[in-house]
């Protein structure tokens, strides 16, 4: 299926986005159930899955490798550019969820 690249970028953002929160708080939620404390917890889930929301909004690394080196060797700069700004997106989305959840727990303070 061809879509458009603008969809990718909304896809590879809120996908980030999904599985930075959703991985946290079900995370918490099973620290809850084992008596650990849930805000604490929920904020070291979500500093230590951040690249893996990454790498799951942009489709796993090899199509990127693939896309880096087509780039490369064969001078299509347009799939370099477009891979950039995929990865940028979906750490936006990771940043995005790391921010609501530093909001929601209070850990920083």
């Amino acid at each position: 299926m061809n879509q458009p690249f603008a969809s990718h970028l909304f896809e590879a953002y809120f996908i980030a986005l999904g599985v930075l929160l959703g991985g946290s708080l079900i995370g918490g939620l099973a620290a809850f159930l084992t008596g650990q404390p849930l805000m604490t917890e929920i904020a070291r889930f979500s500093s230590s899955i951040r690249i893996w929301a990454i790498i799951a909004a942009i489709g796993g690394t090899f199509d990127t490798v693939y896309s880096f080196e087509r780039g490369l060797l064969n001078g299509e700069t347009k799939d370099i550019f477009k891979q950039f700004l995929l990865i940028l997106t979906a750490m936006g989305g990771a940043q995005t969820g790391a921010l609501l959840i530093n909001w929601l727990t209070q850990e920083h303070v």
